[in-house]
């Protein structure tokens, strides 16, 4: 079981897909992680979440700033 949840803002991993998201905070039982670059949010069970590896931020980064480089 995991008991240290990354802050708001910071990349983690949920374990149950090993999908990446950015942690946007809690709703009751759950941690809420948003896919790098925006869209939809989905909820973690505290115990299924990690943080993410230096790679893995990277990658998600970079997802991110392409995404924010194709804005209007």
């Amino acid at each position: 079981m995991n008991s240290e949840i990354p802050p708001a803002g910071a990349f983690a991993v949920d374990t149950r897909t090993g999908r990446i998201g950015q942690v946007m905070g809690r709703e009751g039982p759950y941690v809420q992680m948003r896919p790098p670059g925006g869209g939809r949010e989905w909820d973690v069970p505290p115990d299924a979440i990690r943080a993410a590896r230096v790679i893995e931020e990277l990658r998600a980064r970079v997802t991110d700033l392409n995404r924010q480089s194709r804005l209007p």
